[in-house]
């Protein structure tokens, strides 16, 4: 895959993981004070790295099978596959009621989002101009 369109798509896929951490974190704060409310988390660049480090880790000695039901022991992981993941919080807890929501904790992950979304919509306007600038 060329690489202007690889680097493309996966900023593309960043940014939508990062709106999906936008809406949890809004999420757990609109819920802060909710009994027994248990916070959201979004699982994404660990997926997408294991992915990526996957592509290029061909095994020394490469199993061959003679039929398609056989398993092999090289199956890279597609990084077109790795979807932003949301997961409960069940393992703290902050408050007596239940709810282990720390409203400053999340307004500094906003901010911390708000940041990498910024940035990551900056890189894809460089990509961008890049071409353009290649183009004249």
């Amino acid at each position: 895959m060329n690489n202007f369109f690889k680097t493309v798509d996966l900023i593309h896929r960043t940014l939508d993981a990062e709106t999906v951490r936008r809406e949890a974190i809004a999420n757990n704060l609109a819920n802060a004070e909710v009994p027994n409310f248990k916070r959201s988390e979004v699982n994404f660049e660990s997926s997408l790295r294991r992915a990526l480090e996957s592509e290029g880790q061909r095994p020394l000695v490469e199993m061959t099978g003679s039929d398609p039901r056989h398993l092999s022991n090289y199956q890279p992981l597609d990084y077109r596959d790795v979807r932003p993941r949301r997961t409960l919080d069940y393992l703290t807890q902050s408050k007596s009621n239940g709810n282990n929501v720390d409203a400053e904790k999340e307004f500094q992950l906003l901010i911390e989002n708000q940041i990498k979304y910024m940035l990551l919509a900056q890189s894809a306007a460089f990509e961008f101009r890049q071409v353009s600038t290649a183009l004249r």
